[in-house]
């Protein structure tokens, strides 16, 4: 395993050029696999609107991603791995920001965003990725919440940039969706 430097900045004083590391490094294994040195974390999931069958729901997953990541962050995964009914989502309204769901800061950027419907893994790109440091938010938009209530689990990878990336889990987002009593 090979710590490898981040991107380096050009300082200029008094007209002497320093190049000075940044702190965070990342780590590049033998085989030329980029990661983490400090892996995200998924810290918070919900959905704006619980009930079964409903339209205008957004999905919430909030990501802690260190300072001392060593990485910027590029590609997040969500992959549906309980719950009874495929859900769909309106990929075009994806949306991501810096903060929470309740204190929302400014918007990330975001390069696509894809679905495998075979997997149930919807991907979402940054461009450009986000630096460590920060919290952000990804919102998901369903077409409809699901039919059939119950718990749906979405596994939660994280990618830094590189060619060849380790993605990281940083758990499962959990979904609770309530239909009638007759349900």
């Amino acid at each position: 395993m090979l710590i490898r430097p981040n991107l380096a900045a050009i300082v200029a004083i008094a007209g002497i050029s320093v190049i000075v590391p940044e702190l965070a490094l990342g780590v590049q294994l033998r085989d030329g696999t980029v990661s983490f040195v400090q892996q995200p974390r998924l810290i918070a999931t919900t959905t704006s609107i619980q009930d079964t069958n409903a339209w205008g729901a957004t999905y919430y997953f909030t990501i802690d991603l260190p300072q001392n990541a060593g990485e910027p962050l590029q590609t997040v995964t969500f992959n549906q791995h309980e719950g009874v009914d495929n859900i769909r989502f309106d990929l075009e309204d994806t949306r991501a920001f810096v903060g929470t769901r309740r204190n929302k800061g400014e918007s990330i950027t975001l390069g696509s965003v894809t679905n495998d419907k075979k997997t149930r893994t919807v991907t979402v790109v940054f461009n450009p990725p986000v630096t460590p440091g920060k919290t952000l938010t990804i919102g998901l938009r369903p077409v409809q919440n699901p039919f059939s209530s119950g718990v749906y689990l979405f596994g939660v990878k994280a990618f830094p940039v590189g060619a060849k990336t380790a993605g990281q889990f940083m758990g499962y987002g959990r979904l609770q969706f309530y239909g009638d009593l007759f349900d």
